[in-house]
């Protein structure tokens, strides 16, 4: 209900918009005079116009019922408020939503049996004319899980840069040589073999956790290889011959690289339930299953290569 105050009847009946709006205040809302105990509590006591009774069956619903209402001005006399406004009923909006301090309207959906990321790939291809209509300021923007995850891929890609930088300086203090650091390094990319696998079975999203979950995998391989050249370094200084001791140094790491394996999967299959950690964790599952036995397999290969042993 709006009301359009007459500035020449509110002069010639004596009222002001403030004394019209606290009596008109008393009539709907009431006012707060003062509070009393009620055991540990304090409730408020509240005013409210006598002619107004509270139930609301009665209570006025439409601009007819309103002009009705009489109001007293400073000279005591009582005058209706149809003499001192108009008025009407308007819409209006309850929430003014923003976004960036910008006027926003937000648009939420629940995807089921597709991916967010490729939903919002095909909505945004379609809403290309639409957005480009658009008039001057007014804009479409992606929100949501999906700008979350970018930001939040950002943010790596700001730090990836020193990330490697620290991982390749502890790997060559490790392996004090570069040949040692490069047989490293070129097992991380194995763990994509079971992540993509698991993320294809599973029908998971690849976002900013999956991306975590790559990282992390990449980590534990390069443990593992770690392990394996170290043991035939280990088995070279014990002297053995440069073949039995790679051969050894796979069946000797074997065991404790597989057990360990083993229980990184059965730690991360509760978290797969979970709608936004499940991602990270099929990716770890898949990729340390797949990449630690192409491990145990490719290393004692590539180092036999590598370094010639017949």
């Amino acid at each position: 209900m709006k009301v359009d105050f007459i500035p020449a009847k509110l002069d010639q009946y004596g009222f002001t918009p403030s004394s019209v709006a606290h009596q008109l205040n008393l009539y709907t809302q009431g006012e707060v005079i003062g509070s009393v105990r009620d055991g540990t509590r304090s409730v408020q006591v509240i005013a409210r116009s006598g002619s107004m009774h509270l139930n609301h069956d009665i209570y006025p619903t439409e601009p007819h019922d309103w002009y009705t209402i009489e109001l007293k001005n400073n000279r005591g006399e009582l005058i209706s408020i149809g003499q001192l406004a108009d008025i009407s009923v308007m819409y209006e909006d309850p929430v003014i939503k923003r976004y960036n301090r910008a006027l926003s309207i937000p648009v939420n959906t629940d995807i089921i049996g597709a991916q967010a990321k490729d939903v919002t790939a095909d909505l945004w291809q379609d809403m290309a004319d639409l957005r480009a209509s658009l008039p001057l300021d007014y804009e479409i923007q992606i929100s949501g899980a999906e700008e979350q995850s970018a930001k939040a891929e950002a943010s790596i890609q700001a730090l990836q840069p020193l990330m490697l930088a620290f991982m390749l300086i502890f790997v060559m203090l490790q392996m004090r040589s570069f040949t040692g650091t490069f047989m490293v390094v070129v097992t991380a990319p194995l763990g994509l073999i079971g992540a993509v696998i698991a993320l294809l079975l599973f029908n998971q999203p690849f976002g900013f956790v999956a991306t975590l979950g790559l990282i992390g995998l990449a980590g534990i391989l390069m443990r593992n290889t770690l392990i394996l050249t170290q043991q035939v370094a280990d088995n070279i200084n014990e002297g053995m011959d440069d073949k039995k001791a790679v051969i050894e140094a796979a069946v000797q790491r074997a065991r404790p690289v597989i057990l360990t394996a083993f229980a990184a999967v059965l730690a991360f299959i509760p978290l797969t339930l979970d709608s936004f950690w499940g991602p990270l964790a099929f990716v770890l599952i898949g990729g340390i299953s797949v990449g630690t036995v192409v491990t145990l397999l490719f290393v004692p290969a590539l180092y036999a290569m590598w370094y010639r042993v017949n």
